[in-house]
């Protein structure tokens, strides 16, 4: 049944090599499951936030990567995407004055449905031909500083300064130490490229957290070493009670949970948050799923004689419909994850590597306590790795032509900056057509970026 509807040996695949594909997709996008609810949850405050994001997290995450596989037969997983959450958190909810995290949802909802009718009709390749490459690469780029940044926060190395803004951390910090070892420890588990090395990253400096003081214990007394389990201390990694502490074997708790989130979102609300709030989450997750899908394929061997993805409307609606579901459910934009390379190379060749993966986080949700555990220590240095992975996109920015340069340098940099990748894409737009104008290459710019220039302009006025 599986060979005759995922045609296996058709695609030079087979049961085994699915299977072992689809653990390793998984095993490298899991740190998802505890990122995301980090991020999103100080956006959302509802009294069980936490768990109830990381619930709709799993199963948008199952639903949508399941439905690509049997629909399009492809090995492309999808789940929340980076850089998006925090966008989601930090631009919108906590960036626009007055917004709320039900406006979020009704804002990421709105360019799922946005999304899909692209993809419907057909434009997103007219679209994706009118954007200049070397904003939508500096976009990506932009994207891995402001993760970058907030992961540096995270950790405790870079701190707030009144005289200069930042500066850096206190390494005699216990959990500021405990980030860094994190840090340096992923950094190796990627330089040997080990499967999953930013999950283990992630569950090791969990681990270590147990024996490392809190702020507050340390700065009480507590000593820097020598914590066993059952010290009173109050630790970095909330020291487990028992099974309960790793297991949740009522998974009807955590559906309880995602009431709170689950079609909450605000339409109304969403359309106060102005046009380039939308526009840039509907940009960010069109080219990212793009250049996913484009790069997961050509690494598969997918790509025709002229360099096209086949049935790629299909895969793109998929996304879009992943973006509508998580929003109903209550996370931020769904998108294709790059990691599905990690499970190509494992031979996945077909849309069962996806249902593997999507069965897989179905299983997490057994899981989910120890989501909660897993500390900002733990997670923080995720989001440099995943930055330092993000600013490679800059690589393919042309920096000696000036007219190129400027606008990518004024999108990556407005984005850290100014704490907002709405403004970092903005800037772009507008800076874009004019130096181009003032150079004499005015021809060279699509009529759609004259458009959303006059859009990104309106919006700086409205902010």
């Amino acid at each position: 049944m599986l060979e005759k509807f995922f045609k296996l040996k058709e695609h030079g695949s087979n049961v085994r090599t699915e299977i072992i594909a689809g653990l390793t997709t998984f095993m490298t996008m899991a740190y998802i499951i505890f990122v995301n609810p980090s991020i999103l949850s100080v956006a959302i405050d509802t009294p069980n936030a936490f768990a109830a994001i990381t619930t709709a997290t799993i199963i948008s995450a199952a639903f949508t990567t399941i439905l690509m596989g049997l629909v399009t037969n492809y090995p492309f997983a999808l789940a929340s995407g980076m850089g998006l959450n925090a966008f989601f958190t930090y631009s919108v909810v906590l960036g626009i004055e007055g917004a709320t995290w039900q406006a979020a949802l009704g804002a990421v909802l709105i360019s799922g449905v946005v999304f899909v009718l692209l993809s419907a009709t057909r434009l997103i390749g007219w679209i994706d031909r009118a954007i200049p490459g070397s904003l939508k690469k500096a976009v990506a780029a932009g994207i891995g500083l402001f993760i970058a940044l907030i992961g540096f926060f995270g950790t405790g190395l870079v701190v707030p300064n009144a005289d200069t803004t930042v500066a850096f951390g206190n390494l005699l910090s216990p959990p500021t130490l405990l980030a860094l070892v994190g840090l340096i420890l992923t950094a190796i588990l990627m330089a040997a490229k080990v499967r999953g090395a930013i999950l283990l990253g992630i569950l090791i400096t969990t681990v270590l957290g147990w024996f490392v003081p809190s702020a507050a214990a340390y700065e009480a007394g507590a000593p820097f070493i020598g914590w066993f389990f059952g010290s009173d201390i109050a630790t970095v990694t909330p020291i487990p009670t028992g099974i309960n502490s790793f297991v949740e074997l009522n998974v009807f708790k955590n559906f309880q949970a995602l009431g709170e989130t689950a079609f909450k979102f605000d339409i109304a609300g969403a359309l106060k948050l102005g046009f380039i709030t939308i526009f840039a989450l509907l940009f960010v997750d069109v080219f990212d799923t793009m250049g996913t899908i484009l790069g997961t394929g050509a690494r598969a061997g997918f790509l025709d004689e002229k360099g096209r993805l086949p049935k790629v409307n299909s895969v793109m609606l998929v996304d879009g419909i992943g973006t509508m579901f998580g929003a109903l459910m209550g996370t931020s934009t769904v998108t294709t994850y790059v990691e599905s390379t990690a499970g190509v190379s494992e031979g996945g060749r077909t849309g069962l590597t996806a249902v593997v993966v999507g069965i897989l986080f179905l299983l997490a949700l057994f899981f989910t306590p120890l989501a909660g555990m897993i500390p900002t220590q733990a997670t923080a240095p995720a989001l440099i790795i995943v930055g330092v992975l993000m600013i490679g996109a800059v690589t393919g920015i042309n920096f000696e032509d000036f007219t190129a340069a400027f606008p990518a340098f004024l999108t990556m940099a407005f984005m850290p900056f100014t704490y907002s990748i709405a403004n970092g894409i903005a800037i772009g737009f507008i800076s874009y057509p004019i130096i181009k104008l003032v150079s004499g290459k005015g021809k060279e710019v699509h009529w759609l970026v004259y458009v959303l220039a006059v859009a990104s302009i309106i919006h700086f006025i409205t902010l």
